[in-house]
């Protein structure tokens, strides 16, 4: 661009300056360097209009929003969040540090701590996290409690159902009001094909259960913690697939260890 000034004037064009309101506009990107000043300046613009709009903003110079982002009012963003795409949050939300947001719709009065959520829903008053993550195709219901470690990926999670932690639920329907204990697996896949299994109203899953796909529970019905489900439930039924306890008596003097004194 430096050249079309005497490039206008070798050819008889008339060549005047302009004084422009906000000098930043004249920033040239020639390098790395000049693109991360361009990018950080137009992050404060972003950032600066949101907190205009009534969205509190706790650390702006380390929260990182895309141009077409959507915020509602009384809505808190803590430092260390990402938020990209096309993504569109509530009103009276909290985004809590370290969460990673892309192409996501999350409604009123949601909480989310220090997790990841892409391309798919939260309804209001549900929550997410630490440290959890919701793939493509997770839609949260209205209410609904996912907490620790848990990963949500093309299923959906009925109205006030609560995954507590460490579990994984894929491919999958859950009704309201379930109960999913700590560690429960679906599943989903065979090694060929991804199977979907659905759970039904005010059903209870016990911790430490693999729910093998496809399998289809009834409503208030129950699994007892630590089974490995291949078949389906019906209504009020409780199933049960696990060995019974065997205690094998004296195993301890089997062991090199219990001649020596130090393990008596």
């Amino acid at each position: 661009m430096p050249d079309l000034i005497s490039m206008f004037k070798d050819q008889g064009k008339k060549v005047a300056a302009y004084q422009m309101s906000d000098l930043s506009e004249s920033m040239g990107v020639n390098d790395r360097v000049a693109l991360s000043h361009a990018e950080k300046l137009m992050q404060t613009r972003i950032n600066e209009a949101h907190m205009r709009d009534g969205v509190t903003i706790i650390d702006p110079d380390n929260t990182y929003i895309d141009v077409d982002v959507k915020i509602g009012n009384d809505t808190v963003i803590e430092p260390n969040t990402k938020i990209f795409g096309k993504t569109t949050i509530g009103s009276n939300c909290l985004i809590g540090s370290g969460s990673r947001l892309e192409d996501a719709t999350i409604e009123d009065n949601v909480k989310i701590i220090s997790s990841t959520v892409e391309s798919a829903i939260m309804h209001t008053g549900s929550d997410l996290g630490p440290n959890s993550h919701l793939r493509p195709k997770a839609e949260i219901g209205k209410d609904v409690h996912v907490g620790n470690f848990c990963e949500i990926k093309n299923a959906k999670i009925g109205d006030r159902t609560k995954v507590g932690h460490l579990t994984y639920v894929g491919d999958a329907t859950l009704g309201t009001d379930i109960n999913v204990g700590c560690g429960v697996v679906f599943v989903n896949y065979d090694g060929v094909k991804k199977w979907h299994s659905t759970i039904g109203d005010h059903s209870f899953i016990g911790s430490n259960s693999n729910i093998i796909a496809p399998v289809e529970m009834e409503d208030h019905s129950f699994i007892a913690a630590g089974s490995t489900i291949t078949k389906d439930i019906p209504k009020h039924a409780m199933a049960i697939a696990r060995e019974r306890q065997t205690n094998k008596e004296d195993f301890w003097n089997r062991l090199p260890l219990s001649k020596s004194e130090d393990w008596k």
